[in-house]
């Protein structure tokens, strides 16, 4: 079944879905695929790709494991939301074009919230790191 494209996975449509497809999923890590063009939102007239984009990318990667894991459990996949990061480091740039894989590695997953270790690379290039801390709705709780 993989790789699979995303856009089966995570509930991100265009312009907002950055991620293409999960390539792999082992024991709570994941990694992702994603190609973005010279015209995508968050690419300036250089085709520069902005930073924010590599949060995004690491948030949608684990949105498309997720995704992925609750459609192994016969489930559709949920929706889950971005509330923290911390240790953010950018350091490089990425560029439209460019073939930009995430890896993901789920930290901790507690009371509906996960925490979720994350990169971005170009080849051997690291692009960026960061944690960050998303909040996982529970379709069943009626509030979410």
């Amino acid at each position: 079944m993989l790789p699979i494209s995303a856009e089966r996975l995570i509930p991100h449509r265009a312009p907002m879905r950055l991620v293409d497809t999960l390539v792999s999923v082992t024991d709570g890590c994941a990694v992702a695929e994603s190609v973005l063009p010279r015209s995508a939102m968050m690419a300036d007239g250089e085709g520069k790709i902005d930073e924010v984009a590599c949060m995004e990318l690491i948030a949608q990667s684990y949105a498309a494991f997720r995704g992925y894991m609750d459609r192994m459990n016969g489930k559709p996949p949920g929706e889950g939301f971005l509330v923290g990061v911390r240790n953010l480091e950018i350091t490089g740039t990425a560029y439209a074009g460019d073939r930009l894989l995430t890896s993901i590695r789920t930290v901790a997953a507690v009371g509906g919230f996960a925490v979720v270790e994350g990169a971005v690379t170009r080849g051997d290039e690291t692009l960026a790191t960061g944690t960050l801390t998303l909040w996982l709705v529970d379709p069943d709780a009626g509030g979410g």
